[in-house]
């Protein structure tokens, strides 16, 4: 079966020697390789301003801590995305606002956003499915016109772009994923890129229990409510071998999901998802929206391809339920949706081979 998705790690030649350098080195917490991890990924999205924690989901806190949400407060978001995008809200105490997508590209619609602000919106959470960029322009024009800082969680789209830029660098906060089956995965971990120093500065407080580990703890006061989100040295290590290849993980994709992009245009019962424009998606998961979704899956599973609508919305969770409301394009998006393997393992004679098996129907 060809996989949705796929662990990609170095081979043990390169991984384990680099790996028992740090095991044995007597320091595996926080230290030095965290901050070579960091400056090396820092050189690849070309923002200085990075700080790494241990989940992608730490990330999306710290950005709302410094979004300044509390209890109380409003925070608008999207349903079409992994649980962690979402809970890490309810973590705050906001309540959560959900914005309808647009139909086009599964991404949250600007114009509903808009619609959706109140003075309880304390943040706007944008999530770039499946390596999609979303609306970059007209969301920078809504962050600049309500004061409103949006949060990009880009835990999908490492190596996306938007006009000519990889993404961490287009809000105030953007949030990455280096979990099991993202394009890079550091076993666990995430990055939270800024804008500005400030925010950068206090991140790294926040994510180490309000305690500046330039000092020793004698001389430290703690200032603001911290927590144990760092990353350790050894998955920090994994990371930096990882960089080390980056383009071997992201690469595959992006030319897949080109090669899809041409392929299945115009095949019956398909169709293709779109880009908003100067947007270069780095296809974590390629997205069709299909008739007969469950015979399409049952059909592609018969020729040994692994096909899947993979994340269930998040507004039908319980823990949800107070921010329930009519989302009509969402219910047409998700009845459609599916996602069929898009990255480094998938061959060129899979990839044709998957493209095939499409055309001839299900």
């Amino acid at each position: 079966m060809i996989p949705l998705v796929k662990t990609g790690l170095p081979n043990p030649d390169i991984l384990m020697p680099a790996l028992e350098k740090v095991l044995y080195s007597g320091y595996i917490a926080q230290g030095t390789v965290v901050d070579e991890f960091e400056n090396k990924f820092s050189d690849y999205v070309e923002n200085k301003f990075s700080v790494s924690v241990n989940s992608g989901t730490a990330a999306l806190h710290i950005a709302l801590i410094l979004a300044g949400v509390k209890k109380g407060d409003e925070v608008i978001s999207t349903p079409l995305t992994a649980e962690p995008t979402n809970t890490a809200i309810s973590q705050t105490g906001a309540k959560i606002v959900w914005a309808d997508i647009d139909l086009k590209t599964g991404n949250i619609c600007p114009k509903d956003v808009e619609k959706k602000i109140t003075s309880k919106t304390k943040a706007i959470m944008v999530v770039d499915y499946a390596g999609i960029p979303v609306d970059i322009d007209a969301f920078q024009t809504i962050e600049r016109k309500y004061n409103t800082p949006v949060i990009q969680d880009a835990a999908h789209a490492l190596g996306a772009k938007f006009a000519g830029q990889k993404l961490g660098n287009h809000f105030r906060f953007t949030t990455f994923s280096f979990q099991a089956i993202k394009h890079m995965t550091t076993i666990d971990g995430g990055m939270v890129c800024f804008k500005n120093e400030d925010d950068y500065e206090k991140a790294k407080l926040i994510r180490w229990f309000g305690l500046d580990k330039t000092k020793t703890r004698q001389k430290n006061d703690i200032t603001i409510q911290g927590y144990k989100y760092h990353m350790n040295n050894v998955n920090a290590q994994i990371g930096i071998v990882q960089l080390n290849r980056i383009h071997e993980l992201v690469d595959p994709y992006i030319e897949n999901g080109k090669f899809y992009d041409q392929e299945l245009k115009g095949v019956k019962g398909v169709e293709l998802i779109e880009y908003y424009p100067k947007s270069e998606p780095s296809y974590w998961l390629y997205t069709l929206k299909v008739e007969n979704r469950d015979m399409f899956i049952s059909k592609l599973a018969e020729k040994g391809i692994m096909a899947s609508e993979l994340h269930k919305r998040n507004d039908s969770h319980s823990i949800f339920s107070n921010s329930k409301t009519s989302l009509p394009s969402l219910d047409i998006f998700s009845k459609k949706m599916v996602h069929i393997p898009c990255g480094w393992w998938v061959t060129k004679e899979e990839r044709q081979k998957i493209v095939n098996v499409i055309k001839n129907g299900w």
